[in-house]
């Protein structure tokens, strides 16, 4: 790359978007030269002019914002995460946004109050819970929370599947003594998010979060973290969420558009009020 003179290299350098792009190798200093012209011209933005010349991308300019704002987020192709995980890539996306309002509520009426844990239970929404659960831990931890997401689903995980890391030792393997809080996994991509996958699929579930040993985790990751969220099996299949809610405690209903039928959710809240779940609310959620 040629030595950019010095003048055009001070301009760049304020702009901080045009340094950024020079130092990613998105543009070179001709190219610096020609969008800095176009930009007095027209009294723009830098980005704008580069964009309007060719020589960036939009997603271009957004990962340079992500990266001026210390706001992770993926580019697709260049990671294993899952792209089902809407806020990993698309920041600006209307269901992030979305996302962002559900956290803000969440922070308001219920880790404010001192609640470190979040349970996501459903009566039949299968997959798209455990899809909402880890697209709400990666806004939680691109707000700067310390986030743990706990895949509390041991019937059918997916966690493990969505953010491509192992699944060898998780939670199931703790509840029998066979692993220690070293399971937890750090997902490198994001700036404060952790994992603790389900683990070793095994034969009683129920039994497993029976234990008083569960609970004793529940609390002890509740001190090691700003907000944890649990995922869970539905509830229409077996008892587990009550297990995880009543523990928990705090409690977000998970509902299908065009899925979940209203006796099924009233069904739904009967079950997580008996177990003296706090019920937080509702989310109608569709995946696309």
């Amino acid at each position: 790359m040629n030595a950019i003179p010095d003048p055009i290299a001070n301009e760049v350098i304020k702009g901080n978007i045009g340094q950024q792009l020079l130092v990613n190798g998105k543009i070179n200093a001709q190219q610096a030269e020609k969008i800095l012209r176009l930009q007095k011209e027209t009294g723009g933005r830098f980005g704008e002019a580069a964009i309007k010349l060719g020589f960036v991308t939009e997603n271009d300019i957004q990962d340079v914002l992500a990266q001026q704002f210390e706001y992770a987020y993926l580019v697709a192709g260049q990671s294993a995460v899952d792209q089902k995980l809407v806020a990993a890539y698309s920041p600006f996306d209307s269901r992030v946004e979305a996302l962002r309002s559900l956290r803000s509520q969440i922070l308001l009426r219920w880790v404010e109050g001192g609640n470190k844990s979040v349970a996501l239970a459903s009566y039949d929404a299968d997959n798209t819970c455990d899809i909402l659960a880890a697209n709400l831990a990666i806004v939680f931890s691109q707000l700067g929370e310390h986030t743990l997401l706990v895949d509390a689903n041991l019937r059918n995980a997916v966690q493990h599947q969505l953010f491509a890391v192992e699944n060898r030792k998780g939670l199931s393997d703790i509840l029998v003594g066979r692993s220690g809080l070293e399971a937890v996994q750090r997902i490198s991509e994001f700036r404060d998010l952790s994992i603790l996958t389900a683990g070793t699929t095994a034969p009683n579930p129920q039994e497993l979060l029976s234990r008083d040993v569960f609970s004793n985790i529940v609390a002890e990751l509740a001190q090691a973290y700003d907000v944890v969220i649990y995922c869970t099996s539905a509830l229409k299949d077996a008892a587990d969420a009550q297990l995880v809610a009543s523990r928990v405690k705090g409690t977000i209903l998970v509902a299908s558009r065009n899925q979940t039928p209203a006796k099924g959710l009233e069904s739904a809240k009967l079950q997580l009020q008996s177990a003296s779940a706090t019920l937080l609310g509702c989310v109608l959620s569709q995946e696309e």
